[in-house]
């Protein structure tokens, strides 16, 4: 099944030209613009949206300030200040216990928590200062490539953050932060709304007062754009919203990105949720912010500019346009302004995307195609060539991460042997498919040469059947003489894949987990889940076709997933026994101490191979028998 690209009325490249020379040429003053990219997410590396559309607006002339509240988060977390004021919350956090007592008892969870609060001492809270601070070195200095000093630092991440948590519970703080959890629903926009007043679990509210209210009074931006990738952001984005709009009424604040694309149906119907902020940008962002932001403070009509969502006293509107990129025309990332050196990494990765959409597109469990109203679209070859040296000459840097939702063959072969007859000497990872017309051992070798380091690869079933039902154009044969190459030139693989699509049976799922098994000596790391049911995807949108029902629960206006029952085959809890089956008895030589995709890269780029014993868990040979044993 081809992605369908039909969602709205598309703007013909004629008029997106004339408007974009418009706005160009129009005069008007130019505008001062702050983008924060929220948290949670891990901070190994700039999120590539604001420094694209920082490129985008700075070239219209706006002032744009961006500002990596993610990164600056977990920076302070990891402070001495951000641990003395968590040792000024605890007698708060006891005093809440002890009215809780009184008033019905506590749980035996609570009384945990209030026993763990009263070693939350002033010696303890020192120690734990001296262990994030030297943490914080370590990750940004050679020491990370010791991999026992890095998994200390991991683990003092981790400690530091449950430490943070006894203050802010029920709220779960985790490193890593997709595990964060304010102890509200996502899927509904009731509790999402609750959780921006709870001041006792909403460490986002501090986050504000520390880190966005102060840049906000120092730059006085005049519009405010907030991108979210994961919907566990928008806790974090809605918060600061209610906040800017609480206390800087005047700013016009806009959200877009992924999360909010995917929303798109939803959010006009959630009119307490867009009452936080003026717009939402849907879809590709780039010329609709810009109209967007030229437009703030005029009489111009909102109907006009696409991909928007706004919201005036009449109500909630959605424009009847929609646009896309023209790739050709959009110029590199810009990452000034952004703190380069407080990353979690010792050397900078730069994202880069040359382009856009899925080449392939077909894949039946996938919604990435949600994001786009155009189909797939790439830079050309020497242009791709230019851009990256020209970021790694600016920033001084080596390794890049080529963020590509699937990599093309025809541009992979391209991009491998131009950047080898170039010699940029970088290092870069990508994610593509298995592809029968890659399976050259000279494609293979210009890799190897061009500095490909680490690939993320969608393998997703080790059954021929289930990968015909996906529609994934591969075979198994494919899928390992390609683990074969790609090991044997120093490219470290890793497999993504999951358990339960509609239809699987579970001799399907051990044919998956005997074909990783079979292949281990060439399988680098896996990434295993169980199949969801996205409300985009292709399976979802024909449900009769692959024998499930889904449900839809009124009250959960915010999901984007749904439980479903199945004719035949693994069923979602079928599903989630499978993979913990696996998880019990997989080859313990993929358990990582550091997992960390940019982590295990650089890793590669700074060892030259992919062999890395020293990144795998230690296990007794009594641990090894009991696993051999449950095989």
């Amino acid at each position: 099944m081809r992605i369908d690209y039909n969602k709205g009325g598309l703007i013909s490249p004629q008029l997106l030209k004339q408007r974009r020379t418009e706005s160009q040429g129009n005069g008007g003053p130019k505008k001062k613009v702050m983008l924060l990219f929220p948290p949670d997410w891990y901070p190994s590396e700039p999120y590539l949206s604001l420094p694209t559309l920082t490129a985008f607006l700075r070239r219209a002339g706006h002032n744009v300030v961006q500002k990596d509240v993610n990164l600056e988060m977990y920076d302070w977390y990891f402070s001495a200040d951000f641990l003395k004021r968590v040792l000024k919350r605890v007698p708060q956090q006891l005093d809440r216990l002890k009215r809780l007592a009184r008033d019905r008892g506590l749980s035996e969870e609570e009384t945990q928590l209030q026993m763990a609060l009263c070693e939350c001492t002033r010696s303890r809270i020192a120690d734990l200062i001296e262990q994030a601070e030297r943490a914080k070195a370590i990750i940004r200095s050679p020491d990370f490539y010791d991999a026992e000093k890095l998994e200390w630092a991991m683990n003092v991440f981790r400690e530091v953050t449950a430490t943070i948590s006894l203050v802010y519970a029920p709220a779960r703080i985790c490193m890593p932060p997709m595990e964060t959890d304010l102890s509200y629903k996502l899927f509904m926009s009731s509790e999402v709304l609750a959780a921006v007043e709870d001041t006792q679990v909403n460490v986002y509210r501090d986050v504000f007062e520390h880190i966005v209210k102060p840049a906000i009074l120092e730059e006085k931006p005049e519009i405010i754009g907030i991108s979210i990738v994961l919907r566990q952001q928008l806790f974090s984005t809605l918060t600061f919203c209610a906040m800017i709009k609480e206390q800087f009424p005047g700013i016009h604040v806009t959200i877009g990105g992924n999360t909010v694309t995917r929303l798109r149906d939803v959010l006009p119907t959630t009119t307490n949720l867009f009452a936080l902020f003026d717009t939402a940008v849907v879809y590709e962002g780039e010329t609709a912010f810009l109209q967007l932001v030229e437009a703030v403070g005029t009489d111009r009509d909102f109907n006009e500019i696409p991909n928007l969502l706004w919201r005036d006293d009449a109500g909630i509107h959605t424009s009847p346009v929609t646009s896309s990129e023209n790739m050709a025309d959009l110029p590199p990332p810009d990452f000034d302004g952004l703190p380069m050196d407080r990353y979690f990494v010792p050397e900078p990765v730069l994202p880069y995307l040359a382009t856009r959409g899925c080449y392939w597109g077909r894949c039946e469990f996938c919604d990435h195609g949600e994001g786009y109203t155009a189909g797939y679209r790439t830079k050309k070859i020497q242009e791709i060539i230019e851009e990256v040296r020209f970021l790694r000459d600016k920033y001084q840097t080596r390794h890049f991460h080529f963020t590509d939702e699937s990599y093309p063959p025809a541009l992979f072969r391209k991009l491998t042997r131009q950047l080898k007859e170039h010699q940029l000497g970088i290092a870069w990872t990508t994610h593509i498919r298995f592809e029968k017309s890659l399976l050259d051992d000279e494609v293979w070798q210009d890799a190897e040469d061009s500095g490909c380091k680490f690939l993320h690869m969608g393998y997703e079933s080790g059954s021929e059947r289930v990968l015909k039902l996906m529609d994934k154009a591969t075979t198994t044969e494919v899928i390992q003489r390609s683990l074969e190459l790609s090991s044997k030139h120093g490219v470290w693989n890793h497999i993504m894949g999951f358990f339960g699509f509609p239809g699987e049976r579970y001799e399907d799922a051990k044919f998956s987990m005997q074909f990783l098994e079979d292949n281990r000596e060439y399988v680098h790391s896996i990434g295993f889940g169980t199949f969801d049911l996205s409300k985009h995807t292709p399976v979802a949108k024909d449900p009769e076709r692959w024998g499930i029902t889904f449900y839809k629960n009124p009250e959960w206006d915010l999901a984007l997933d749904y439980y479903f029952t199945v004719k035949e085959g693994l069923g979602v809890e079928d599903a989630e026994r499978v993979f913990e089956e696996f998880e019990q008895n997989h080859y313990t030589g993929w358990d990582l101490k550091i997992y960390i995709r940019e982590y295990v890269f650089l890793y590669v780029a700074h060892f030259g191979t992919n062999k890395l014993p020293a990144l795998q868990f230690r296990i007794t040979p009594e641990q090894s028998s009991e696993a051999l044993a449950n095989v």
